[in-house]
C-alpha cells in the first residue's frame, strides 16, 4: 500500500490529518476527466465563469471560522490572524474586474480585406502546486485567473495543509464549477513527477523551493510544458540616511516576524544606513520582545508555532553558526519560555553578522533577521545584490526619486518603497535568479494561463 500522506500539527506533534495519495493510474484518470470537460467549460461566457469563480469566493468565505481553525492546526498561525480571505478577495475581485480587458484580443487589423488579431487560448488543464505557508492566498493566485481564462485546474497542496485542498474544491463546487474542471488531488513526488513528464498538464505552477523547482524542471525537461516557478528568497530592507525610522521598524519587524517568519516575501536580512543603526536596533529589539510566542489558539498569542520543527531546527541552526562565527544575539530566549527547543522557537535579530554567515546568504523562513549598518547607497546595493534570491526588495527613504534610482539597480521581481511583505494584485508578482521564473496576478497572470493564437484572415469576396 501506498505510504499515507499525513499533516504533523506543530500544535502538538499529532497526526493532524492525512490522505491515501492517487495512484498513477488513477491521477491520469483524473487529468482525462479535467481535459474532456475543459472545452465545454472554456465555451462558457466569460461572464458566467467570472460569475461561478466569484460564487466559489463568496462559499468559501463563508467557510471562515471552520477554516481558521484549520490553519492554526496545520501551520500553526494564531486564530487572532484569522483566514487570509481578505487578501483572497482582494486578489480574486481583481482578477475579475480586469479579465475581459485581459483576454481581449489584440487587433492589428479589422478591414473589409483582411483580419488580423491575436487571441488567448486556455492553456488546457494547469497544474497547481501551492505551498503551505499562505495556503489559500498562494493558491488563488494561479487558481482564479486559470478558471477564469477556461482552463480546467488539478490542485495539489502541501501535505502541511492537506485540508486546504479540500476547502477550496468544496467551495467552487459550491460556486458552480464542475468537479472535473476543479480537482483537489494527493500525491506523491513520483506520482507528481510522472505526470508532468507524460505531457499531462498545459501549465504547472509550483511555488516552494529551489530543490523543487529543480525537480520539477527535470520532470517538465522535453515536454515544453510551461511552468510557472516562485522558488526561495532572501529579501532584503535598506534604511536609507532620511528615513521615517518608527516606521521603518514597525513594518519591518512586521515583515520579519509575523506568520513565525514564514513569509514567501519576509523580510531576512536588514541594511541600515550607519547613521540610524543603533537606534533601528534599539526600537526593533523593543518591538520583538513585545511578541508574544505560544498556542495559536490563545487570543494573547501573537507568535505561533513553526509550521514543522524541522524547519524550526534550521533556523536554530544558521541562529548558532553566525553566534559561533562572531554575531550577536539580541533578544533573550528567556524572554519567550514558550520555547520548547521544537516547532515553538523564539525570535532573534542578529547584529555582527555578515556575508560568510548563512543566516545572511541562505533563505531562513522563520522568525529571524540580520542586521547590519552600511555607509552608503552602493555598499548596501553591493549587500543587497550580493545573492542567490531575487524576489523583492524593500527600501526606505524620504526622498522617492533617490530610492526610485537605487531599486532600478537591485536584482529582483519587486522594489518596494517604504512598505514591505505586501503582494499588490494589480502588479506582476515575480522573481529572478534561484527565486524562479514566470509571473502571477495581474494582467500577465492571464497571459501566464494562456497562450497566445494569432489569425491572418484574408477575406474573399464573391
Amino acid at each position: 500500500m501506498t505510504k499515507m500522506i499525513q499533516c504533523i500539527s506543530p500544535v502538538d506533534g499529532s497526526v493532524y490529518a492525512e490522505r491515501q495519495p492517487l495512484s498513477f493510474g488513477a491521477a491520469r484518470d483524473a487529468v482525462a476527466r479535467a481535459k474532456a470537460a475543459q472545452a465545454a467549460w472554456a465555451a462558457l461566457p466569460l461572464e458566467t465563469r467570472i460569475a461561478r469563480v466569484n460564487a466559489g469566493v463568496a462559499a468559501l468565505k463563508a467557510m471562515n471560522d471552520r477554516v481558521v481553525e484549520e490553519l492554526a492546526w496545520q501551520m500553526g498561525r494564531p486564530v487572532r490572524y484569522g483566514g487570509e480571505f481578505g487578501g483572497v478577495n482582494e486578489r480574486a475581485a481583481y482578477m475579475a474586474k480586469i479579465a475581459a480587458e485581459a483576454l481581449a484580443p489584440i487587433v492589428a487589423e479589422s478591414s473589409d480585406q483582411f483580419e488580423r488579431r491575436i487571441e488567448w487560448q486556455p492553456q488546457g488543464v494547469v497544474f497547481v502546486m501551492a505551498p503551505w505557508n499562505y495556503p489559500y492566498l498562494t493558491a488563488i493566485n494561479t487558481i482564479i485567473p486559470a478558471l477564469i481564462a477556461g482552463n480546467a485546474v488539478m490542485l495539489k497542496h502541501a501535505s502541511q495543509t492537506i485540508l486546504v485542498g479540500e476547502r477550496l474544491a468544496e467551495a467552487f463546487h459550491a460556486g458552480g464549477v464542475p468537479a472535473d474542471i476543479f480537482q483537489n488531488v494527493v500525491l506523491d513526488h513520483p506520482t507528481t513527477e510522472a505526470l508532468i513528464a507524460a505531457r499531462s498538464f498545459g501549465f504547472v505552477n509550483f511555488t516552494g523551493s529551489v530543490s523543487g523547482g529543480q525537480a520539477i524542471e527535470r520532470a517538465a525537461a522535453g515536454t515544453f510544458t510551461a511552468l510557472g516557478l516562485e522558488l526561495g528568497g532572501k529579501d532584503p530592507a535598506y534604511v536609507m540616511d532620511d528615513a521615517d525610522l518608527d516606521w521603518a521598524v514597525d513594518v519591518l519587524m512586521d515583515g520579519a516576524m509575523f506568520n513565525a517568519g514564514q513569509c514567501c516575501c519576509g523580510i531576512e536580512r536588514i541594511y541600515v544606513h550607519e547613521s540610524l543603526y543603533e537606534a533601528f536596533v534599539e526600537k526593533s529589539v523593543k518591538w520583538v520582545n513585545a511578541l508574544r510566542l505560544g498556542n495559536p489558539f490563545d487570543a494573547e498569542t501573537t507568535l505561533g508555532p513553526m509550521a514543522n520543527k524541522r524547519f524550526a531546527k534550521t533556523v536554530r541552526d544558521q541562529i548558532a553558526e553566525a553566534v559561533k562565527a562572531g554575531a550577536k544575539p539580541m533578544i533573550d530566549p528567556a524572554n519567550f519560555p514558550a520555547d520548547d527547543g521544537g516547532a515553538y522557537i523564539a525570535p532573534q535579530i542578529l547584529v555582527n553578522v555578515n556575508h560568510s554567515m548563512r543566516v545572511m546568504l541562505e533563505e531562513s523562513f522563520g522568525p529571524v533577521v540580520g542586521i547590519m549598518p552600511v555607509k552608503s547607497d552602493a555598499e548596501a546595493l553591493a549587500l543587497i545584490n550580493d545573492s542567490p534570491y531575487g524576489l523583492t526588495a524593500s527600501i526606505w527613504s524620504g526622498n522617492s526619486d533617490r530610492a526610485y534610482e537605487l531599486g532600478r539597480q537591485v536584482e529582483t521581481g519587486t522594489v518596494f518603497l517604504n512598505r514591505a511583505d505586501y503582494l499588490d494584485p494589480a502588479i506582476c508578482w515575480t522573481g529572478c535568479k534561484d527565486t524562479g521564473r514566470g509571473g502571477a496576478l495581474s494582467v500577465l497572470g492571464f497571459h501566464a494561463v494562456t497562450r497566445p493564437r494569432s489569425y491572418h484572415l484574408r477575406k474573399v469576396k464573391s
